[in-house]
């Protein structure tokens, strides 16, 4: 049943945000042992070593169209489950694996496997929510969420200190256990029997025909690419800076602590502010300040050194604080009017954008060698390209409404 009044339930939120926090634990809890774990299957290329964390997002696009459109019509639930039996096949693959192309293929199938309860908490949100108030709830799912990010590399290092970088793969098969375990208990099934879609070779294509109807569907699908593909810059390349560049590896799990809880921050404000302002209209002026933020960057610090890392980490906490009013609400934009085929439709704005930061992040990351400058073009052409996106929308929606 759809809501849009109803006050949030907390447990509700919780486990969407526990389900979608995996992904965040599988990623960032991993970024101190990227050194050691090169070393183990004899990889010691840096940039080679990125993969292990840009590959996850590949499997994290593909498994999405599978596991979306079969949420469709199996529900939400068996799919979830799903994910989760592919995701401990995944992590032993990585555990035991012998090279650095092994691992990769564990790293996608891990993403694969994750796509699963990652995909289905936005439909289940958008099955019981809708319009200015469902994006509330993504605010405060994804502050919630924020905080495994802000956790997450700390614990990595002590447990890679304490047992070695194997451990981390455990830990997380535990964690996702306790989630499914409490998926399966305490959330029911949120595919209404009229939404059902019978399975079939032609569900994805007649599903895409449906998607590309909504145009601003379309747009902001292709700006949470753009904008993924440039924080996935920062997160693939912040060990290789802070460790290599800074030479910080001791502080390093603190300042990417410091810097994901600027996300967070923004993000629960974000949840208190959409109704009063709503969600297009923050969405466009923290894109604006984004693109501010990072074209400074790019004009003051043109042809020097990295500057001192407190100035380089405020550059990065008052970018990042902006990504809290953006992410949420650009799923919710394109979400708002497919409710219908909320399942595929969240698997292809996933998949799309999903895809496109992949290659965006390993072409501007392979720059980001001896300065972080690279990075922060990177940042203020994606910024701008979603800009004038946002823009060309704006006045089109402004031209249909006059």
């Amino acid at each position: 049943m759809q809501k849009e009044n109803v006050k949030p339930n907390f447990e509700f939120i919780a486990l969407m945000a526990s389900l979608m926090s995996i992904v965040a634990l599988a990623i960032d809890a991993l970024l101190p042992a990227i050194s050691s774990i090169g070393i183990t299957i004899n990889s010691l290329d840096p940039t080679e070593n990125q993969l292990l964390i840009t590959m996850i997002f590949l499997g994290l696009g593909v498994g999405q169209l599978f596991f979306g459109p079969l949420s469709d019509s199996f529900g939400r639930k068996p799919i979830v489950y799903m994910g989760f039996g592919l995701f401990a096949v995944a992590s032993a693959i990585c555990v035991f694996a012998p090279s650095l192309e092994i691992m990769i293929i564990g790293r996608i199938l891990q993403g694969i496997g994750l796509s699963a309860p990652r995909t289905i908490a936005i439909s289940i949100i958008r099955d019981t929510y809708k319009g200015d108030y469902m994006a509330r709830i993504m605010s405060f799912v994804t502050a919630f969420f924020i905080l495994i990010p802000v956790v997450a590399p700390a614990i990595g290092k002590w447990i890679m200190d304490a047992y070695g970088w194997e451990a981390i793969f455990y830990v997380q098969l535990f964690f996702a256990l306790v989630v499914a375990i409490w998926f399966w208990k305490r959330q029911v099934e949120t595919l209404r029997p009229q939404y059902k879609i019978a399975f079939s070779g032609k569900v994805f294509v007649n599903g895409l025909r449906e998607y590309l109807k909504y145009k601003e569907t379309v747009a902001f699908t292709f700006t949470s690419g753009f904008i993924t593909g440039a924080f996935l810059v920062y997160l693939s390349a912040s060990q290789h800076v802070f460790e290599d560049q800074y030479g910080l590896a001791a502080s390093f799990p603190y300042i990417f602590a410091g810097l994901a809880s600027s996300v967070g921050l923004s993000t629960f404000l974000n949840g208190t502010l959409v109704m009063r302002f709503g969600m297009r209209r923050l969405a466009l002026m923290a894109q604006t300040a984004f693109c501010a933020i990072a074209v400074t960057y790019v004009i003051v610090f043109y042809g020097s050194p990295n500057p001192n890392v407190v100035v380089l980490v405020l550059f990065l906490f008052t970018q990042f604080f902006c990504l809290g009013f953006l992410w949420g609400n650009f799923r919710s934009i394109a979400m708002e009017p497919i409710g219908h085929i909320a399942g595929i439709g969240a698997a292809i704005n996933g998949f799309v954008s999903t895809i496109m930061a992949v290659p965006i992040a390993n072409y501007i990351g392979s720059f980001v060698q001896e300065t972080v400058w690279p990075m922060f073009v990177g940042l203020a052409l994606c910024g701008l390209i979603s800009l004038g996106i946002m823009l060309l929308v704006r006045r089109r929606r402004v031209i249909a409404t006059a």
